[in-house]
C-alpha cells in the first residue's frame, strides 16, 4: 500500500518518522524540520491516518510491510527509524522482520510488550469521537467542547480535533478511519512479532511520568534488542516530544549522529 509522506530534506542519512495512534506526520512537523537540518527526513502518515488510504486491515505486520514498500518506492536500501507509540511498534516490527532495512532505531515511549487494561484512555477517546454529531458540527472548537465529557485533558482534545477536516457539502469528517481503528484496537495492544533479533543501535526514550515503559520491561527489550539503551526525559509524559521538545530533539540528534 502506498502511504502519504512528506520529504523535509534531501541531505544526510534517510530518517523515517512514524507517528502514534490518532496522529499524522503533520503532528511531528516541528521535530521533522529540526531533524532535517542533519538528516534526510521523511514524515509518514500510517495507514488509516492522515492522508494515507483507508483499509480494513490494521495491525503491526501490515503496517511494517507498508514501510518496507515505502522504502522500496523511495529507492532506499535502509534508513534510520523513529517511531512514537503505535509508530514505535511499527518501527520495531519492521526492524525485527527485516533487520537489514533499519540502520538505527529510536522508539518513543512504548515497549515491545502486550499491553492490557484500559488505563490509556483510548476507549474513552474513541467513544467521544463517535458521540460527536459531525453533520451538525460548525467548528473544531465546538467539537473540542463536545469531547470534554469524554476527554478530561485539554491538550488531548486539541490533538484529537486536528483529525477533523471539511469535506464539501458533507461538512466535517474524520480523516482517520475510526471504525477500523476501533475494530482493530486489540491488535494495537499486541507486541511486535518480527521473528528476528535486532542487534543494531537502538534507543528507547520514555517520559518519567508515563507508564508505558517500565523497569519490568527491560528483560523483554534486551531479549529482542540486545544493543538497546534507555533515556528518560524528566517532567514528561507519553507525548514527551510535545512536553519537552528541546530535550527530545537533543536526544534524537545525538543518537542518530552516532
Amino acid at each position: 500500500m502506498q502511504l502519504h509522506y512528506k520529504k523535509y530534506s534531501e541531505k544526510g542519512q534517510p530518517l523515517i518518522v512514524l507517528h502514534g495512534l490518532f496522529g499524522s506526520q503533520s503532528n511531528w512537523g516541528g521535530h521533522c524540520k529540526a531533524l532535517a537540518e542533519k538528516f534526510s527526513v521523511i514524515g509518514v502518515d500510517l495507514r488509516n491516518h492522515g492522508d494515507s488510504a483507508h483499509t480494513p486491515e490494521h495491525n503491526y505486520q501490515v503496517m511494517a510491510e507498508d514501510i518496507k514498500e515505502l522504502l522500496r518506492s523511495l529507492d532506499l536500501s535502509s534508513a534510520y527509524l523513529l517511531g512514537h507509540s503505535m509508530g514505535g511498534k511499527v518501527a520495531m516490527e519492521l526492524a525485527l522482520s527485516y533487520p537489514d532495512l533499519v540502520d538505527r532505531l529510536l522508539v518513543v515511549d512504548i515497549a515491545p510488550v502486550l499491553y492490557t487494561g484500559k488505563a490509556d484512555g483510548h476507549e474513552q477517546v474513541m467513544a467521544g469521537m463517535n458521540a460527536l454529531d459531525l453533520a451538525s458540527l460548525q467548528s473544531r472548537s465546538e467539537a473540542e467542547a463536545g469531547l470534554a465529557d469524554y476527554i478530561e485533558d485539554e491538550a488531548t482534545r486539541k490533538f484529537i480535533v486536528t483529525n477533523l477536516v471539511r469535506d464539501g457539502d458533507l461538512g466535517f469528517v474524520w480523516r482517520l478511519n475510526l471504525p477500523v481503528i476501533e475494530a482493530n484496537y486489540g491488535r494495537l495492544m499486541e507486541k511486535p512479532l518480527g521473528g528476528n533479533i535486532f542487534e543494531k543501535p537502538t534507543l528507547f526514550v520514555k517520559g518519567d511520568l508515563s507508564p508505558y515503559v517500565q523497569a519490568k520491561h527491560e528483560a523483554q527489550i534486551l531479549e529482542l534488542f540486545p544493543n538497546a539503551g534507555v533515556k528518560i526525559i524528566s517532567e514528561a509524559g507519553h507525548w514527551l516530544h510535545a512536553d519537552k521538545p528541546q530535550a527530545f530533539q537533543k536526544v534524537a540528534i545525538d543518537f542518530f549522529s552516532g
